[in-house]
């Protein structure tokens, strides 16, 4: 799915409207039934409803799903920025409509001191602007705005949360904060970042039917991953397929005391296809990776407590280093050998990142399409420190072109950039997740289908889904809180599964 900008949505809408045939007026209905649909279903009915809408669009969707809303079980009770006059047509139109019907009251709001009680048993549906809005909210708009934040209300909000502007942050300002913004075929850049989750609340995505071919003419660097895109991709084994076909993965992981990381990592890589597997591991960690691995090859180090050698990459289809391998040097000149000497695809995590990071002329050094897969902060020491989420994924971007690198930039919306300056976000996962281990198993993943011939952006975008489709089924069993890295690799079978809608 694409991830369009404001000019293009409007384009997709023009062009719709155009080629459909649609009427405009008729477009902005089947969004607020839309609208009134999920509310219905998520809320029932008598509800209490204070509807703030603007002039705009987005207040005419407002003014639509409050006619819609307006049942003998309801109490719905609108409220308006801006004098009939000043309406934008299709605003205009419902407005109209709405006041022919008389079974709602419009109540117009021109000076603070006329806000209206909101009570915490109401629920508030916020349209007062939409995803076009490219200025702070002041005034009157910033008092409505802050009174509704005030209030203890539901807040739904309608297409985007009043005041947020959709492809930067503005998160200092008059904004509303959502429980839950409904917003219309396209998710917004702006939820995608931490800092907007008080603002967006809980988003889902409401499918208005707007013309196909028309988004396809529409060029983006974003896209957000569902299934309909990994699913074509995956690779098909065939009755006479044996394990030679599935490719040879090597990892370098683990140190004494944190063999924990090479155990998860190598049964992710299994769990995910690969035919065979060899991990290369420190001496004292032979019984344990025998014992816990029992399908693993084990390459065994000179070295007792940290990865220290270089063993022989001949006939390896993929390298994966850094899990639990520990920043000393013995490490850090291992990591750098197997930069250079790495002939096959490389995924490099966790203390392989920080290595680099400590050595950053090394990131030079890197084979192109190189996977890194760095949570926040690790790749705030590859790129320089980011003071929130937008400015670091401007950075993720910059840094994938200039170093011709895939990163992998682990969090609530996983996303993944690529050489070319294109960003993927991905769709699974939940905060469950957010537990020791876990990406090791990510690691453990990409390395496993790297090694079975996958080209590292799909590897990157596939293993990203497969990972949290398999949080997501794991933590339907165990909730949350009690979620473990092995639940995830645990569930590994079931989420590809369930991608090829098998379950």
């Amino acid at each position: 799915m694409k991830v369009l900008r404001a000019e293009q949505i409007r384009k997709v809408d023009a062009i719709t409207i155009l080629q459909e045939p649609v009427e405009s007026i008729d477009l902005m209905e089947r969004a607020s039934h839309k609208c009134v649909d999920w509310v219905v279903d998520h809320f029932g009915k008598s509800l209490s409803l204070k509807i703030f809408v603007g002039r705009g669009n987005n207040g005419g969707d407002g003014l639509a799903i409050a006619r819609l809303l307006a049942t003998s079980e309801n109490d719905v009770v609108v409220f308006m920025l801006s004098p009939e006059e000043k309406l934008s047509p299709d605003c205009l139109t419902n407005y109209i409509r709405l006041k022919k019907e008389n079974t709602v009251k419009i109540s117009f709001l021109e000076e603070a001191v006329q806000l209206p009680e909101i009570s915490n048993g109401d629920i508030v549906i916020d349209a007062l602007f939409g995803y076009g809005l490219s200025r702070t909210l002041t005034g009157l708009a910033a008092g409505v705005v802050n009174h509704i934040n005030q209030s203890g209300a539901t807040v739904v909000s309608i297409d985007m949360p009043s005041g947020l502007f959709s492809e930067k942050n503005n998160y200092e300002d008059a904004i509303i904060h959502a429980d839950f913004t409904l917003t219309f075929q396209f998710p917004k850049l702006s939820f995608f970042f931490a800092e907007n989750e008080p603002f967006v609340g809980i988003w889902h995505i409401l499918d208005i039917a707007l013309l196909p071919l028309a988004i396809e003419k529409q060029l983006s660097i974003y896209s957000y991953v569902e299934n309909i895109d990994i699913l074509p991709h995956l690779k098909k084994r065939n009755t006479f397929s044996h394990k030679g076909i599935f490719g040879h993965a090597l990892l370098l992981a683990g140190c004494y005391g944190k063999m924990g990381s090479a155990v998860l990592a190598s049964k992710a890589c299994l769990k995910s296809g690969v035919g065979l597997f060899t991990a290369r591991i420190v001496s004292k960690g032979y019984d344990i990776m025998q014992t816990a691995v029992p399908e693993a090859m084990v390459s065994v180090d000179t070295s007792s407590e940290y990865l220290a050698s270089l063993p022989e990459l001949k006939g390896f289809s993929a390298i994966g280093i850094g899990p639990g391998i520990g920043t000393n040097d013995s490490a850090g000149l291992l990591t750098l050998q197997i930069i250079k000497n790495a002939k096959v695809p490389l995924v490099i995590d966790a203390d392989g990142l920080n290595l680099i990071s400590k050595n950053p002329q090394w990131i030079e050094e890197l084979p192109q399409d190189t996977i890194l897969t760095p949570h926040p902060i690790e790749f705030d020491r590859l790129a320089g420190a980011s003071s929130n989420g937008f400015e670091r994924h401007l950075k993720q971007i910059k840094f994938s072109k200039r170093h011709h690198v895939i990163v992998i930039l682990k969090g609530a919306f996983t996303s993944i950039t690529t050489p070319q300056g294109k960003c993927w976000f991905n769709s699974t996962g939940n905060p469950g997740m957010a537990t020791a281990g876990s990406g090791d198993v990510l690691t453990g993943i990409v390395l496993s289908l790297l090694a079975q011939g996958y080209k590292p952006f799909q590897a990157a975008t596939t293993a990203v889904f497969l990972h949290g489709l398999a949080g997501n089924l794991a933590c339907r069993n165990c909730g949350e809180e009690a979620l473990m890295a092995s639940d995830i690799i645990n569930y590994i079978g079931k989420a590809f599964l369930r991608l090829k809608n098998k379950i």
